[in-house]
């Protein structure tokens, strides 16, 4: 059992024993800024001021089992809390990457310069652990009462180049603006160093924070930063729709305004991070299928022709393939929900779209948010009831008995070469609603004929 209850009520013990020590513990970072903004963290990050390391330490063991996340930077946690406990320091560029820099602990640099070294006003705020004042030493108050993100410091700032992603998820998160003069100096920074992770990191935090994703993108664009990591979103700017279908414009336009959509269905998908980026990439194909078909813009096969294109920005940001499984399977599928539902076709059709669907409920919101995600010149027709009607037909059918390998097996059947082929058209009967019974009966006299 933990000795405190919770990291705020730790934070202030050690707040006291650092001040009998001639220091002070101030909390920093996001958990500031959130406070300020009403916005709940359960992550507390505290900078120590005015103590040596080494009696650091030795204040901190008396709380319990010290860890050192790392010594040489000065950040330590206690065992069984996830306060981050660390002292200010000093940072030197010595290469491109996010990690090239050398770091040297001060914790006599003082207030100011420890806040200098931050990103941004909003997130260079600090407060006294003990007595709540509120040390703002760049207009970091003023910038977040207004809605501005702004860099602290040109030199500093330039040295970090994931700061032009995190000023773009800061203001998609938080519906901010960005200073022309942080946007400016973004516009010269290089990306090209950084980790796919990191990049995935700041993504994430756009796609799955953000109400307005898009927000993210379109500074992105401003910056003139989306080359390196994002060039397949590039190429789909400027690509032409046809407008009876998408009066809003072009495919980044329409990809945009699908994304904003789906942000208010993602807590409903399996994997919501998954649903975010089929969201991004669904199309991605009509920069290499978008042709005039006689005076009209058509993007035939742009669902199928797309995925190498999906399949290669994954790829580059990420190393999860259950991920990318997912999102190419959306993908793939994302034209079917409301193709079939304009046609009103029939359940047989509905189911089989279902079962190739890895989460068959993501595919309909996907279809929401896609077609939601536009103007048309005649107005939008809605489909979900139809298909969620679908969805539940299927539901319904799937969680019946069904035909399977052992029930082949125990009416005499071999699990020869053969065998997957039975098992397919035992599934054929199970998405037409054939009871167990008589599937079991059809499948067995279709293995007969295939003898």
């Amino acid at each position: 059992m933990n000795r405190y209850e919770g990291e705020t009520e730790l934070a202030f013990a050690i707040a006291e024993s650092v001040h009998q020590h001639g220091g002070v513990c101030y909390f920093v970072g996001g958990y500031v800024r959130d406070a300020l903004l009403g916005i709940a963290n359960k992550d507390i990050d505290m900078e120590v001021h005015g103590v040596p390391t080494d009696l650091l330490a030795n204040i901190l063991s008396s709380f319990g089992e010290v860890i050192s996340v790392g010594a040489s930077f000065g950040i330590y946690n206690i065992k069984g809390y996830s306060l981050d406990i660390a002292m200010p320091r000093k940072e030197t560029a010595r290469g491109a990457g996010h990690r090239d820099f050398d770091v040297f602990v001060d914790p006599f640099t003082g207030t100011e310069k420890a806040a200098e070294r931050r990103d941004f006003t909003i997130n260079a705020l600090m407060q006294n652990v003990l007595t709540g004042e509120i040390i703002d030493h760049f207009g970091g108050k003023d910038d977040l009462e207004n809605g501005i993100i702004r860099h602290v410091n040109d030199s500093s700032f330039a040295e970090d180049p994931l700061r032009v992603l995190r000023a773009a998820q800061f203001a998609a998160r938080f519906d901010f603006k960005i200073a022309e003069k942080t946007v400016a100096l973004c516009s010269e920074m290089d990306l090209t160093a950084l980790s796919k992770e990191r990049i995935e990191t700041e993504l994430e935090k756009a796609l799955m924070k953000a109400d307005r994703p898009s927000v993210f993108f379109e500074y992105l664009r401003k910056m003139n930063r989306l080359d390196y990591w994002f060039r397949e979103l590039k190429d789909i700017i400027g690509v032409p729709q046809n407008p009876q279908f998408h009066a809003e414009g072009d495919v980044w336009t329409h990809t945009m305004m699908v994304l904003d959509e789906a942000a208010k269905y993602r807590d409903k998908a399996e994997n919501p991070k998954g649903f975010m980026l089929a969201a991004l990439c669904h199309d991605y194909g009509k920069a290499i299928c978008t042709e005039d078909v006689d005076g009209r813009v058509r993007s035939i096969g742009h669902e199928t022709e797309g995925l190498p294109l999906v399949e290669t920005f994954l790829n580059r940001i990420t190393t999860e393939t259950k991920l990318i499984n997912y999102v190419l399977n959306l993908c793939a599928l994302h034209m079917k929900p409301n193709a079939l539902a304009s046609m009103n076709a029939g359940v047989k059709s509905t189911n089989k779209m279902f079962s190739q669907a890895r989460d068959p409920a993501a595919l309909v919101y996907m279809a929401m948010s896609d077609n939601y995600g536009r103007i048309m010149a005649k107005g939008i027709t809605p489909h979900e009831d139809f298909l969620f009607e679908r969805l539940g037909i299927y539901k319904d059918i799937m969680s019946k008995p069904f035909v399977q390998g052992r029930d082949l097996i125990e009416a005499g059947l071999e699990p020869d070469e053969k065998f997957s082929d039975y098992l397919e058209y035992a599934h054929k009967l199970r998405l037409a609603g054939v009871e167990k019974t008589d599937a079991l009966k059809q499948t067995l006299a279709y293995a007969r004929k295939k003898k």
